[in-house]
Parts: structure tokens; sequence; C-alpha cells
């Protein structure tokens, strides 16, 4: 289990800053960022103990593929990608809120319809649904972007009355998340995928929005398999799904949902080795690609040569004003 890579340290010419996440190790100049996707996974927003193998280089390259696929609907915040687990891009003022948008009633939504809530962020839901049924149409439902601790549902009218968003800057953010969420729900069927929930960060700089961040990743989405949807529905069984759920509801069974004085459980191998699987299982789903493992061994040392090598290139090229000290 030592091809995973759960933290780095390093130092850069120039660098001026640096921020661990819960999952990406972010470092920043004047005007740009360099994230590693790690292999750290978190779930109710806790990091866990172990790390899983090729989890982050599974996150940075479906984010690539689908940026990349999505560059025409809304500027995305990428340069550059020097190393399986590496992003380059724009470093971008990010909004304090995060887009969520649902199709279907799962996950936290179900929850909290199950619990007697009809209403999510301030957005009614109607009554009669029974979980992972969709929703007469896609609703957002924000939350707040914490530094620390957890995110929270906020509604809509709320961001606005605390200015945490200016109307004008939201409204581009409500028209950008239905336009992404509807892209991403094209490429899903055509690979026999229900895109079912989501979430988009968004960045700015001077006075445009960027998509920051991933997107359509097994740590940001939700996903259920086609063909089996509505027979498993009408039998009311739980959905085949690709998507972090599973993980979620092992911590479940395990006794632990994020709540305070709860510990947190120790995946065995076993476990941790399906995890991986299914990571790999969900790339090549949605990509309609063979996952190619990048090397095991040394995986720091790799990243960080990958990252000074394209520091060197484009200083060297001076196309862009990228990593000046």
């Amino acid at each position: 289990m030592n091809n995973a890579i759960k933290e780095t340290n390093f130092s850069f010419p120039g660098q001026r800053d640096f921020y661990r996440g819960k999952v990406r190790d972010v470092y920043m100049w004047e005007e740009e960022l360099v994230i590693v996707a790690t292999d750290r996974i978190s779930a109710f927003d806790v990091v866990l103990p172990r790390a899983i193998p090729y989890k982050g280089q599974v996150l940075n390259q479906i984010a690539a593929k689908f940026l990349a696929a999505t560059a025409d609907v809304v500027p995305n915040w990428v340069l550059g990608h020097p190393d399986p687990n590496v992003t380059v891009g724009r470093r971008c003022e990010p909004f304090k809120v995060e887009m969520v948008i649902r199709g279907y009633l799962a996950g936290h939504a179900a929850r909290t319809y199950a619990s007697g809530g009809r209403e999510l962020c301030g957005v009614p839901l109607p009554e009669g649904l029974k979980e992972n049924d969709r929703l007469p149409e896609p609703i957002i439902t924000p939350t707040t972007k914490a530094s620390e601790g957890h995110d929270e549902d906020i509604s809509r009218e709320e961001i606005l009355r605390q200015g945490i968003v200016s109307e004008a800057d939201y409204v581009q953010l409500e028209q950008y998340t239905r336009a992404l969420f509807a892209a991403g729900t094209a490429m899903a069927a055509e690979k026999g995928l229900i895109l079912v929930d989501t979430k988009y960060e968004f960045g700015k700089v001077g006075d445009t929005i960027y998509l920051i961040d991933e997107i359509h990743t097994p740590d940001s989405s939700r996903y259920f398999y086609a063909d089996t949807y509505a027979e498993y529905q009408q039998k009311g069984l739980p959905q085949r799904q690709l998507s972090k759920e599973f993980v979620r509801q092992w911590l479940i069974e395990n006794g632990f949902q994020g709540k305070e004085g709860q510990v947190v459980p120790e995946m065995p191998d076993e476990f941790v080795e399906q995890v991986s699987a299914r990571y790999i299982e969900l790339y090549e789903r949605i990509t309609g690609e063979t996952f190619e493992k990048a090397p095991a061994g040394a995986i720091a040392p790799r990243i960080e040569a990958a990252i000074q090598q394209y520091v060197a290139k484009q200083k060297k090229i001076n196309k862009t004003p990228v990593f000046q000290s």
C-alpha cells in the first residue's frame, strides 16, 4: 500500500504561500497556483486516516478532461498539467460559496427529506418523493465555503442579504452552474451514467468569473448507472452508484457521521483497495478511457520534479508572467 501520497511539503522559487486543504496541497505564486491532488480522502468534512492509492490521479485527470470539455461554457482557471497529480492555474479570488446542484433526491437532500424537511437552502421540495427520485427540475442548494470545519447550507436570499456575493455575480454563478450541469449530464449519459448531483466552485480575476477547483469527479459528484435506474427505483432498491457515498455509508455503519465526540474508524487494507478500485472504475466509465497508473514508487519526488521543470520552462519561454520571483 505504498503507492499513495498523503501530503507534500515542497518549497519552490518565488513561491508566496502554501495551503493544505482536505485533499489538495496548494502552492501559491502572485498570479498562479499549483495544486497537487493527494490521495487523502475526506467524508463528513473530516480527512480520514488512510490515503487511497491513485485517488489523486483519478480526480486530477477526470477534472482535467471535464474542464477542457466545458471551457466553451465557462472560462476556467487551468493553465497546464505537468504531472498526473498536478494542475497549474490562475490564482483567483474564490467566492465564499459552493454552488451545489441536484437533479435527484439523494445524499444530504434525501436525509433531510427523510427527517421531514420539505425545504433545502430555501428551495421547496414537493411531497411524495422517495430516495433517489428525479426532481421536477434541478435545484441549486448552495453551501458556505468554510476554511475550517463544516460547510453549511445557505439560501440564495441569505447569500445576498449578507453580501457574500453580489446579486449580479450570483445570477451569473447560477447561470454557469445550470449550464455546466446540463453539459455534465449529457456527457454522463453518453457513458451510460446519470449525473445525480454535483458542486462547482468559482473565483474571480478582475471582472472575469472563472470556474475553479475540480468538476464532475467522484469527490464532487454522484453518479447512478442509467441502465438499472428505473428498475431499482420501481423495486425500492438502493441505486448502483459511482461516488463517495459508499465510503460515507461504511463510516455510518462503523459509528461515524462527523458528529462531536465520534471517533473516525480506520479503513482496513481490503476496504482501502476497494475504494481505490471504485475510483478507477469511475474514471474508466465516465471518460471511456483505460486508466494508466502513474509510477507507484517515489511519488513525491516525481511530482516535485515535474513542477520544477514546468516552472523553469515557463520562465524560459517567458510566454506569460508565470511564476515570477
